[in-house]
């Protein structure tokens, strides 16, 4: 299991909740898993999402791999340039 958590305007979406548990070995079974086991949250992870594994930030990095003792943040998208 790894633990995800929420950041920023992402909690509003999960009804206030900040943290997650879901079974995944790479970036896309996470998000998918997330969004079966916890269905409000399917549309703003299918919007796009930054994910920060063990304080590096990943956008579209779907088969980037993740293991149980990651640090794993789920953050609204980051704009910018």
């Amino acid at each position: 299991m790894v633990r995800v958590r929420l950041g920023g305007t992402l909690k509003a979406a999960a009804g206030g909740r900040t943290e997650f548990e879901v079974e995944a070995a790479n970036v896309r079974e996470m998000m998918d898993r997330l969004g079966d086991k916890f269905p409000q949250l399917r549309p703003v992870l299918e919007r796009g999402l930054a994910i920060a594994i063990d304080g590096q930030i990943y956008r579209n990095a779907w088969l980037q791999p993740i293991n149980e003792n990651s640090e794993i943040y789920l953050l609204p998208p980051m704009a910018g340039g």
